[in-house]
């Protein structure tokens, strides 16, 4: 689909396309050029999407789960015929390499959480009767009960702008599965894909109101869905003083919570790893998204007898890794989202080089257009460094040498943040001792590749709540107990 800077996008409320008196400008993080303007939603319009969900719940919850699991099928299937179309599209506004964006932004997971939820699954459990004498409540006998996974409600699903479409397939698919309605709010910068999802999920047949989605830059509509008594949860993924915010303003009306927050994922290699492997998988973080992914392994616990070989191994990777156009197939390090986040990246290497980390890659900023950053590497790093306790979002990674098993694993867990974790070790035994003892929510041994059905979600300030796989159902439900005498 062409790029149409001067189209007019309209939000998705009630089953209608709605126009703003007002709208704000997307620009391409690799052209730093305006490819759109997008609706700017007002209080009124959070409003009116959170009251569309309310009024749509009660039929759509009372629908049979084949009934909401077929459209979701249906929708996987319209959106699989849909990823060349959007790629222009989604690629400019989220600024990612093409391959990224064809691979991960707009078909594979997108598609696959869909089609995952589009299969009916049981997550009732029967509970064994209980024998009970006569009492002051009733007369003896076997006490049967169920435990019932009911929807919670009206859902409002806050994106971040790093991988808005699977992101949001990763929230809806399983609520709307359980039987919620969904308000979605994009991140301001790149809610254009989230538009044309809309308009897919209304072509598959969706019942108005079922899902809604309202667009913008400022924080007023997205805090009206967290007081508004219409919204029964929200599903946030995003910075951790965001996450706090909503946490603390979701209390007044008991807001039930899912949130994926900030991460500095250490990667722990032992004395006996795969040195090769490991720099590999470190290198992720500079070519998978510029690094602008809260489960990086950004932080890098190397034994001390590996360590010269594991930064140089790094300095050569940085150094070879293309960075500049997004749209050269062979570039691998592309911009980050905005020129106000690479100001901010930027400043997080400086503050580093200021503390007394050395510098061995980056640190530059590219003469080409874009809001590029080098591939960053910084040695020589102590644990109380910001660099080192702070995500930068970026493509930036720290090393810091240790000597035992047991510093390696208190160095990892000397961080306010446990989303994901990574062990390297020639013995996978003792890889999964080492991860057992990291307070991370989840951990991958030699290999970076996460179980997409495995619950996800973070230990300390990186969350609250899982979900993928049944349990994306879970978390998108409240428990009900049915019980009586048999």
């Amino acid at each position: 689909m062409p790029i149409e800077p001067d189209r007019q996008w309209k939000m998705l409320i009630d089953g209608s396309w709605v126009t703003t008196s007002s709208t704000y400008e997307i620009i391409d993080p690799n052209t730093t050029k305006v490819v759109g303007h997008a609706p700017e939603a007002t209080v009124a319009d959070a409003e009116a999407a959170a009251a569309a969900a309310r009024k749509a719940l009660p039929a759509w919850r009372d629908s049979s789960v084949g009934e909401r699991c077929a459209l979701l099928g249906k929708l996987a299937d319209l959106l699989e015929g849909r990823v060349g179309d959007w790629v222009d599209v989604v690629q400019a506004e989220t600024g990612a390499t093409i391959n990224i964006t064809e691979t991960l932004q707009v078909g594979g997971p997108t598609v696959d959480r869909f089609r995952y939820y589009s299969t009916p699954r049981d997550v009732d459990v029967p509970i064994a009767p209980f024998s009970s004498a006569a009492t002051t409540l009733g007369p003896a006998g076997l006490i049967g009960a169920m435990a019932l996974r009911q929807p919670v409600g009206v859902v409002a699903c806050i994106t971040p702008y790093n991988f808005p479409l699977t992101n949001v397939a990763g929230k809806i698919a399983p609520a709307l599965a359980m039987g919620n309605t969904c308000v979605i709010k994009p991140a301001p910068q790149d809610p254009l894909g989230i538009l044309l999802l809309g308009e897919a999920i209304t072509e598959a047949g969706f019942p108005p109101g079922v899902v809604n989605i309202i667009t913008g830059s400022g924080p007023e509509a997205p805090a009206t869905l967290v007081d508004s008594k219409d919204v029964n949860m929200i599903s946030f993924t995003g910075s951790t003083p965001i996450g706090a915010k909503i946490y603390e303003n979701g209390a007044k009306t008991m807001k039930r919570l899912l949130m994926e927050l900030g991460g500095k994922g250490a990667l722990i290699m032992t004395d006996d790893a795969d040195v090769g492997q490991a720099t590999g998988a470190i290198a992720s973080v500079w070519g998978f998204h510029s690094g602008q992914i809260c489960t990086a392994p950004t932080r890098v616990l190397c034994h001390r007898s590996l360590y010269d070989q594991t930064v140089e191994g790094l300095t050569a990777v940085a150094e070879m890794l293309k960075v500049g156009d997004a749209l050269e197939r062979d570039t691998l390090v592309g911009p980050v989202i905005t020129e106000m986040h690479r100001d901010k990246v930027e400043a997080f290497i400086q503050s580093g080089v200021d503390d007394g980390a050395t510098l061995l890659a980056g640190g530059q900023r590219p003469d080409l257009p874009g809001y590029l950053i080098a591939p960053t590497l910084l040695a020589d790093c102590t644990p109380d460094m910001h660099v080192v306790r702070e995500e930068a979002f970026g493509p930036v990674v720290v090393v810091l040498p240790f000597d035992e098993d047991d510093e390696a694993v208190a160095l990892a867990n000397d961080s306010d943040y446990g989303l994901f974790s990574y062990v390297y070790s020639g013995n996978t035994s003792r890889a999964y001792k080492i991860a057992q003892q990291l307070e991370s929510g989840n951990v991958a041994l030699n290999s970076v590749q996460p179980h997409m059905e495995a619950p996800f979600g973070g230990f300390k300030m990186s969350g609250i709540g899982r979900d993928r796989g049944v349990w994306g159902l879970e978390a998108y439900s409240e428990v009900q107990a049915i019980s009586w005498l048999a």
